[in-house]
């Protein structure tokens, strides 16, 4: 289970995706019908089952297993080493070709080496894992041994949900078996929820639990939507406020899966900024707080190249409303690099479109950044990290990150090792070596290390 926080502490539950093809709602008259409310009892009493007959067969259990290495410093005093404790989880997952290509949640799968995955009819299967990615909490399975085609889900992508749709949520909640709930999507492009800094997530009632994690949320239509991942509760248990994946990024994650792909190029338009307050719309002559008011331009990257300049509001990339930095991120993350994105942008009161061509990070070796040769820390031969490669340890690519090269006396007495990624001294960020050579006294330095934050008094 993951956990994840917002003004108030939230424990979190985990919970697709597809192949695209198209969708009924791009089907003649479908497309036409307007969404009503139920007018009367018998309306009510209308059945899911239709629905769940189409989409059940495709949404699997699945258990994995690992042996993880822990310490105990108790029984290191007598000569002890790690010990071995053999873990497990449960979760849910959605096969989108009939192949057995089976997407669900990363932390379902997350340092495990058994995984198998039991379909509704009872058939179970080894599996192996094709992608991993955490950052969108997406993983993409391999079913082996099969004996035949797969039923699947479809997958939209389109998505022409609206708040107040009704969806179903379909998983293995607290490993007692496949599962139907049902709910409306009480929100869209969910994204300051401390899940991750490049989602948008469709928000439900239908209730979630753990082991709904990596399963389906459906439409009226019975396509896929979005992968259960998350809930905000206080107890753990579901208390109406889940998310879900959108199927476009799972479908970008799947892609790359079947593909051949090891990890997810992301896609990166080269700029950053703030959310327009209401302060600041007032000041533009907004009617309303709206948009991402760019703060800096990465120089030569894909956004400079298309035109975007500090002060621009970013309030649109092709056609779907951005409002924050998150929104950005997921809308250009589900692009394929190289793909160009139209970018509505209010400059000097004015809409203006610019096209910009996204691209992957820049990436490549460590630069050379210098060394230090005095002070606490004298033997340090420092690099600087490229965006891409800062970008993939969660750190602002925008920024001069420096790594450790290698390191000899004091530093490495201080325990200091290559790869390490020095990030503040007493607090504040160290964006250059100088910082460390000025050193004359003890100092709290906080670094990275195995994704891991660290911090140590020098002297």
């Amino acid at each position: 289970m993951k956990t994840s926080r917002l003004a108030i502490a939230a424990a979190l539950i985990l919970s697709a995706c597809g192949q695209p093809q198209p969708t009924k709602a791009q089907e003649g008259v479908f497309a036409e019908q307007p969404r009503v409310a139920p007018r009367d009892a018998g309306s009510l009493k209308t059945s899911f089952a239709p629905v769940v007959r189409e989409a059940a067969p495709a949404v699997v259990n699945i258990s994995a297993r690992g042996v993880q290495r822990v310490r105990d410093p108790f029984f290191e005093l007598f000569g002890g080493g790690p010990q071995s404790r053999v873990t497990g989880s449960i979760g849910s997952g959605v096969i989108v070709r009939p192949d057995g290509i089976v997407v669900t949640n990363n932390h379902v799968i997350q340092n495990m080496q058994e995984i198998r995955v039991t379909l509704n009819d009872r058939r179970e299967y080894p599996a192996r894992v094709l992608l991993a990615d955490e950052r969108s909490d997406i993983a993409v399975l391999q079913l082996e041994n099969l004996d035949g085609d797969l039923p699947t889900l479809r997958i939209d992508d389109q998505e022409q949900q609206q708040v107040g749709d009704l969806v179903l949520a379909i998983g293995n909640p607290f490993g007692v078996g496949q599962t139907v709930t049902n709910g409306i999507i009480s929100a869209l492009n969910r994204t300051e929820t401390g899940i991750s800094d490049s989602g948008s997530f469709i928000q439900t009632d239908a209730p979630i639990n753990p082991g709904n994690s990596g399963g389906a949320l459906v439409d009226m239509d019975g396509e896929l939507i979005g992968i259960n991942t998350a809930i905000f509760s206080r107890t753990g248990s579901s208390s109406g406020v889940g998310f879900a994946v959108p199927a476009s990024m799972v479908k970008r994650v799947v892609d790359s899966a079947v593909g051949g792909a090891k990890s997810v190029e992301r896609a990166w338009l080269g700029v950053k900024g703030d959310t327009v307050s209401a302060d600041i719309a007032r000041s533009l002559g907004l009617e309303r707080p709206q948009g991402l008011m760019v703060t800096d331009v990465y120089a030569g990257g894909p956004g400079a190249r298309a035109g975007i300049q500090q002060g621009d509001v970013i309030t649109a990339i092709d056609g779907a409303e951005v409002n924050d930095q998150g929104g950005l991120n997921f809308r250009v993350g589900t692009k394929s690099p190289n793909a160009s994105v139209a970018v509505t942008v209010l400059r000097d009161g004015r809409t203006q479109m610019l096209n910009a061509r996204v691209s992957t990070l820049p990436g490549g070796r460590p630069s050379s950044a210098g060394s230090v040769d005095s002070g606490p820390l004298a033997g340090l031969s420092l690099g600087q990290l490229a965006p891409a490669e800062a970008d993939r340890l969660s750190n602002d690519p925008f920024r001069r990150i420096l790594i450790v090269n290698s390191a000899s006396g004091r530093a490495a007495n201080w325990g200091l090792r290559e790869g390490d990624v020095l990030l503040a001294i007493n607090g504040t960020v160290i964006s250059s070596p100088d910082v460390l050579r000025r050193l004359d006294g003890p100092a709290r330095l906080t670094i990275q290390r195995d994704g891991r934050r660290l911090s140590g008094v020098v002297r």
